[in-house]
């Protein structure tokens, strides 16, 4: 059985069905290609794929090393690059909620995150630029 069925509705948009789990989404063709911009575009899907990637294989790593990064939040920018049409470059950061991971840990959560599928996936052309953002311990008196 199929994973994904995905049906062209007209007017640049398309409707996807996740088939196990009949959960759904609808991408729009950006406004610089002609759409409305009133979903995410199919680019939108690959750089989002590439944080939520990110942050499921850091999760099940943390999970397996008994802590959590819960609250953890990914922002990402997707440039475009022209002739050919293409992503020419993914930037994410992944924000932690607190700064009391271990050396160790920071080390789980940033070697798990590189080797994401979707990561490995991607064409070694494409720029990926990852940050790893612990907000500064604050000191009271």
């Amino acid at each position: 059985m199929e994973t994904i069925r995905t049906c062209y509705t007209g007017d640049l948009r398309t409707e996807a069905g996740h088939v196990l789990s009949g959960s759904r989404l609808t991408t729009d063709a950006p406004p610089d290609n002609q759409g409305k911009g009133e979903a995410f575009s199919p680019t939108d899907l690959l750089a989002a794929s590439l944080c939520s990637c990110m942050l499921t294989i850091m999760g099940i790593a943390a999970r397996e090393h008994g802590f959590s990064i819960d609250g953890t939040l990914g922002k990402t920018w997707k440039t475009m690059a022209s002739e050919p049409r293409r992503v020419g470059e993914i930037r994410i950061e992944l924000r932690f909620p607190h700064n009391r991971y271990t050396v160790k840990e920071k080390t789980i959560i940033e070697r798990s995150a590189f080797t994401c599928p979707v990561f490995m996936s991607l064409h070694p052309d494409l720029k990926k630029t990852i940050s790893f953002i612990y907000p500064r311990l604050s000191v009271t008196q």
